[in-house]
């Protein structure tokens, strides 16, 4: 904020600035990265004899796991990552894990990190020239203005919340959400990233994993549960309002006023997966199509009574109701099939 009480730039939200597909220019830089120290080498040890069966890896862990680490690992992504994060932060790459992230999620959520502090020192690279507005802003905003926003949702209505299922989801998360064993390529990429990192950025777990749970109507429980297995920072007043209200609004609209539904079309737009893909992301019919497509509209058509009076839904409906009327079959049953044979996808 300015001191005359106006928003830095003269605008509340820079979100639209940060919203680039990534061309692999500029090169992302390398992540912070720590050598375990004796302590942490016997951990590791530990979870590899009692755990050895279980999703992930430890060959590569390279996290901090001290106040001071944590500290470096702020300072990293200030000099290094935080001048490109604004454009980049919603794109995704088939080739770089990480891009320009700040990778900081581990470090607030388990405390090593103070949010108001990290902030600050983010809000003064503003100050002092040393990264761009959008990216500063919109960092600020993941902080200040949705992760302490969930954490307030989560307090105030557990221990109900975590029942919601208000778009009566029952079907069982499918196995290659375990294994990563899909032709899907941004599936598989996202769930690879997760099992070698135990992390994945936040269109990752929204767009890909998380939008394909919602459009294939996972049960809630399932996925929130694979959400906190997986991740370095998931923690249940993070992982739950974020999983059941946002990715698939189960709680009927309280965390946000629409579902996150994209067909591929969103994910060709922001990253190169689907050049890379055994789907073709142009079609929505045929045996070759991207599943999200003919997905997307079966989510559309049948939940037409949850949605068709939302204003920022109208647009949806109108466009499918122009839809040829044997077009609109032919995708329907395209979407019938998919779902049907979701674990050979």
């Amino acid at each position: 904020m300015t001191p005359d009480g106006k928003p830095e730039g003269e605008q509340w939200n820079f979100d639209a600035s940060n919203r680039k597909k990534w061309s692999g220019k500029p090169p992302a830089p390398a992540p912070f990265r720590v050598e375990p120290d004796a302590v942490t080498r016997d951990v590791l040890q530990l979870v590899d004899d009692h755990f050895a069966d279980h999703f992930g890896s430890n060959d590569d862990f390279h996290f901090a796991v001290t106040h001071e680490q944590a500290q470096q690992a702020l300072e990293h992504f200030i000099d290094f990552a935080l001048p490109c994060f604004g454009d980049y932060q919603d794109a995704m790459s088939d080739h770089e894990d990480w891009l320009f992230h700040s990778i900081l999620s581990p470090y607030l959520n388990t405390g090593l990190l103070d949010p108001v502090t990290t902030c600050e020192a983010v809000v003064q690279a503003w100050y002092s020239g040393r990264a761009p507005l959008n990216a500063v802003e919109g960092f600020v905003r993941q902080i200040i203005g949705w992760r302490e926003f969930v954490r307030g949702i989560y307090w105030l209505l557990m221990p109900g919340y975590a029942q919601e299922n208000r778009l009566g989801n029952t079907r069982a998360l499918p196995w290659f959400y375990w294994t990563g064993d899909t032709k899907m390529r941004c599936l598989h990429k996202a769930i690879d990233a997760s099992a070698r990192n135990a992390y994945a950025h936040h269109i990752q777990r929204l767009m890909v994993t998380g939008n394909f749970a919602l459009l294939t109507g996972i049960e809630p429980a399932d996925i929130c549960d694979w959400y906190l297995a997986v991740y370095i920072d998931a923690f249940d007043w993070v992982e739950l309002p974020n999983t059941l209200g946002m990715v698939m609004h189960a709680d009927g609209g309280y965390l946000g006023s629409k579902p996150y539904a994209a067909s591929g079309k969103y994910i060709q737009r922001m990253s190169d997966h689907c050049q890379n893909c055994h789907y073709r992301v142009q079609d929505a019919t045929g045996e070759r199509a991207c599943p999200f497509n003919a997905l997307y509209w079966h989510f559309i058509d049948r939940h037409r009574d949850d949605f068709a009076n939302n204003p920022r839904m109208t647009m949806m409906y109108r466009n499918w109701d122009k839809q040829p009327e044997q077009r609109r079959q032919a995708i329907i049953s395209r979407g019938e099939w998919l779902l049907e044979h979701i674990e050979e996808l």
